[in-house]
């Protein structure tokens, strides 16, 4: 009688484990290869993590762009590593804004496109131009 008791114990909690147990599938977006139109980069990667919310950009400056800024700016640094907070927009992924209410900065992505922009927002007035544009992208779905 114990015997037949444990058993169905542990075969119902076994059953629940199974059963109710929930997966979550996100999707990590990298872009990596991307061309500036301004400047030249050795290594210029967006890595974007829908789960967490979360853009990494990992760049390192060529010699002629890094000399360009470090003469006006000692701060500036060859690899630099930036995150921002994104978030989803109907078909866009947007980055927090970046400035103030009156003037503000996004960067913005397309699902499977190789193209970044940026919109410029001063006093209500919105601009959007290309940024960039990627040679490769890699998306993954992250199962947890």
């Amino acid at each position: 009688m114990i015997l037949n008791n444990l058993r169905f114990k542990i075969l119902l909690l076994i059953f629940l484990f199974f059963n109710f147990s929930t997966y979550s599938y996100s999707k990590i977006m990298v872009l990596s290869g991307c061309d500036n139109i301004k400047d030249k980069f050795i290594k210029n990667e967006y890595i974007l993590d829908l789960e967490k919310s979360l853009m990494t950009r990992i760049y390192i400056y060529d010699s002629k762009t890094y000399k360009k800024y470090r003469t006006t700016d000692l701060s500036v640094k060859r690899k630099n590593t930036v995150e921002r907070f994104i978030y989803k927009e109907e078909s866009l992924i947007l980055t927090d804004k970046i400035g103030y209410p009156q003037f503000y900065t996004q960067l913005l992505f397309e699902m499977s496109s190789p193209i970044i922009k940026i919109k410029t927002v001063i006093n209500n007035e919105q601009a959007t131009s290309n940024l960039s544009k990627c040679k490769n992208i890699e998306i993954f779905d992250k199962e947890s």
